[in-house]
């Protein structure tokens, strides 16, 4: 029985976009290691330019919900590269410790050359023009619909 590889779905977004995911965790974690995944990263980025922040803001500013987020944070804290303060309301303020700091600092240096790579396939205009659509789509840009009423 031979099997037809169904060449419509190489045109569904969908289907790229998931390539294109699996393209990008695969060269973090190819870089990085396995010791800190794509959204603990996200995390600690954060935490690196909003110390103290609360859990719930920092959901929000990473795009995870606050349950996932909520579990991310209790690994962290047990890596020792985050502290948790109880707040208000049963809210809690996150900050990176030293240790946090380091594993943060020490990844840094490596994260322009690994977008390199993985925008290697593609002319600087053409990478400048991913990233601005990617953002569009994602609703983050300055290219934006998201929270503009449609027409």
């Amino acid at each position: 029985m031979t099997h037809r590889f169904d060449q419509q779905l190489l045109d569904e977004p969908g289907h790229l976009i998931r390539r294109a995911h699996q393209l990008a965790v695969a060269t973090f974690h190819e870089v990085h290691g396995r010791q800190v995944t794509p959204v603990q990263y996200a995390v600690l980025r954060a935490l690196e330019a909003s110390p103290g922040i609360d859990q719930v803001t920092l959901a929000e500013q990473v795009a995870l919900d606050t349950s996932t987020t909520a579990d991310i944070a209790t690994r962290l804290e047990a890596k020792g590269w985050i502290v948790r303060e109880l707040l208000a309301r049963r809210q809690r303020s996150l900050r990176l410790t030293p240790e946090g700091q380091a594993v943060l600092a020490d990844m840094l240096p490596r994260v322009d050359p690994m977008y390199e790579r993985l925008l290697a396939t593609l002319s600087p205009d053409e990478q400048s023009e991913f990233v601005r659509l990617l953002a569009k789509f994602a609703g983050v840009g300055p290219d934006s619909c998201k929270g503009k009423p449609e027409d």
